[in-house]
């Protein structure tokens, strides 16, 4: 429940009036994640965090005002990661290495799957959910696509538009995190399924230069 502390004069601090926007942002993410964003009214939200509706109502005006920023806040989490990750010394093409791992990383959790699941399969079926799903993958996704054209530029990946590039190797690694949340008793070794996927993706992207002097695809 919300600490409901205010001081004196009955308005909330600032420190306070941050926890409760990030309370509300997260009560909202676990419902959205638990029963989908069309069965999710702000009242049933408001109601598990002990709050009045109104409160809710104070900072988003409705439901898609709430998921967008409920969105934008994974989003800002996801690229900061991302960052991270290419924030190392090293070639453009090992950067790109990083950002992938990184990727998978952060999409193989159950938090982030819970939600992003279930806001996939009810994009799938509302057109304009599934228009700012794309733009919003397409901006989340802004750092990896970066880092594919700096490979490119470096000759270490074939040349040409990164974004079927990019969307190839996005799909390898969604498969790396499908098969951890999916998986039946112990948990995946994460690693040897990234490494395998980033080889294909080698295999396939990388210049035959770069590609020969890479490992080989792990049987």
């Amino acid at each position: 429940m919300v600490e409901s502390a205010r001081r004196p004069g009955g308005r909330p601090s600032k420190e306070e009036a941050a926890r409760l926007g990030e309370s509300i942002l997260d009560g909202a993410r676990a419902a959205f994640g638990r029963k989908g964003i069309a069965n999710v009214s702000l009242e049933e939200i408001a109601s598990s965090l002990g709050v009045s509706k109104h409160t809710i109502y104070r900072r988003y005006p409705g439901m898609a005002a709430l998921l967008d920023a409920v969105v934008a806040r994974d989003i800002g989490h996801f690229r900061q990661a991302l960052a991270t990750a290419a924030d190392v010394a090293g070639d453009p093409l090992d950067a790109a290495r990083r950002i992938s791992r990184s990727y998978v990383a952060f999409g193989a959790s159950s938090d982030y799957a819970a939600f992003y699941l279930s806001l996939s399969a009810e994009a799938a079926v509302v057109p304009a959910l599934r228009e700012r799903l794309a733009a919003w993958s397409a901006t989340a996704l802004e750092p990896l696509t970066a880092a594919i054209a700096a490979a490119q530029a470096a000759g270490a990946l074939r040349p040409g538009d990164p974004l079927p590039v990019r969307d190839a190797l996005v799909d390898l690694l969604e498969g790396v995190n499908n098969r951890v949340r999916l998986a039946a008793g112990e948990t995946p070794d994460v690693e040897a399924l990234f490494e395998t996927r980033w080889q294909v993706f080698l295999a396939a992207m990388a210049m035959p230069a770069t590609s020969s002097a890479r490992p080989s695809l792990a049987p």
